[in-house]
């Protein structure tokens, strides 16, 4: 086999689903649409977004003396339904992908994997870089010009073979190789992702306003959320998968062939009062090694109080008013909104 196809079943044998190659300079579209999203302010509190924009705009100039950037694509389908949660007003839905281990650490070890294994066969004198997700790339058009997927209308990448539900990684490199064709648009007039968000976070296909979407108020939001879109928060206390899990695509997609993605017991409905109650050292001790830690103690409970407070079950007024003196404000702030809309108050 030549290069490129070993590299492709090598990329398979480590763990990938998907393999394929573009140019760090297939995506010129980038800056119209990044300088959009941030014009409008649909980036919320994510200032990092705004930061070194003419890296996230240009792939190329992140490093210039690449010639290749490998894009790989890893299931992780779940086998369960995810929306099943929400019919279950004492339970809190938190995102397939954060049910177990943090995929930055499973994903990042497959990539050196496979940067070792090139360097191996090529010679020391390739280079090579590996990106998952925390790095100012723009992973999601590279992947659609690589052939991994194409964006769909909510903006996420969609596989004919995976579905919406994979992570994506991405190994720059010095090594000239054959690249991939670009993936086209197969959304049709279909509008099941858009039609399925809670809070109508897309003004338009292709657009999102991270300000309303559920994903970042429970994660990157910090301080209390706006009144206005509690409710339509339901019991999703960390991310949200609406979008994800009402595309047709998923209908081809594949269980997760790494155990360590599917759901960790305890993690796929966990009851609401037994979150509320956990003080820092609980919160670090419960979500160890998952992606859930990152945001604190304290933002997580006020997500809880937030489900508390729209499941209707006057039971938890007792432990949400022994929260309303919590010693983080945002917290408090939330344990008040909740009782009073238990109990029938204006919140």
């Amino acid at each position: 086999m030549d290069l490129k196809a070993q590299l492709v079943s090598e990329a398979e044998a480590i763990g990938f689903d998907l393999c394929r190659l573009c140019r760090p300079d297939a995506v010129p579209q980038v800056p119209a649409g990044l300088n959009g999203f941030l014009a409008e302010g649909y980036h919320g509190q994510m200032g990092w977004l705004a930061d070194r924009v003419h890296w996230r705009s240009d792939p190329a100039a992140l490093w210039p003396e690449a010639r290749t950037v490998i894009m790989l694509g890893e299931s992780y389908t779940p086998d369960h339904d995810p929306t099943a949660v929400h019919g279950m007003p004492d339970r809190g839905a938190i995102s397939v992908y954060a049910q177990n281990k943090d995929y930055h650490d499973l994903v990042k070890k497959r990539l050196k994997r496979l940067a070792r294994w090139l360097i191996a066969q090529t010679g020391d004198e390739t280079q090579v870089k590996v990106f998952v997700d925390t790095a100012p790339v723009p992973e999601k058009p590279l992947g659609q010009a690589a052939g991994l997927g194409w964006q769909g209308k909510h903006t996420n990448l969609v596989s004919r073979d995976l579905g919406s539900w994979f992570f994506i990684g991405s190994v720059f490199t010095t090594l000239e190789l054959e690249t991939d064709s670009p993936e086209i648009d197969h959304c049709g007039s279909c509008r099941s992702c858009l039609d399925a968000c809670p809070t109508g976070a897309f003004p338009a296909p292709n657009q999102i306003d991270a300000r309303r979407c559920i994903s970042y108020l429970t994660i990157e939001h910090h301080g209390p959320v706006d009144e206005e879109l509690r409710p339509m928060m339901g019991n999703r206390i960390y991310g949200c998968d609406d979008c994800l899990a009402a595309c047709p695509w998923n209908k081809f997609a594949v269980e997760a062939r790494e155990i360590r993605y599917h759901a960790r017991e305890g993690l796929i409905a966990p009851p609401l009062d037994e979150l509320a109650a956990l003080d820092d050292a609980g919160f670090r001790a419960k979500f160890s090694g998952s992606p859930i830690k990152r945001i604190g103690r304290n933002r997580f409970v006020r997500n809880v109080l937030y489900a508390m407070g729209n499941s209707g079950l006057q039971g938890y007024i007792p432990q949400a008013q022994g929260l309303m003196s919590d010693e983080d404000a945002t917290v408090s702030d939330a344990a008040t909104w909740a009782v009073q809309r238990l109990k029938g108050g204006a919140a």
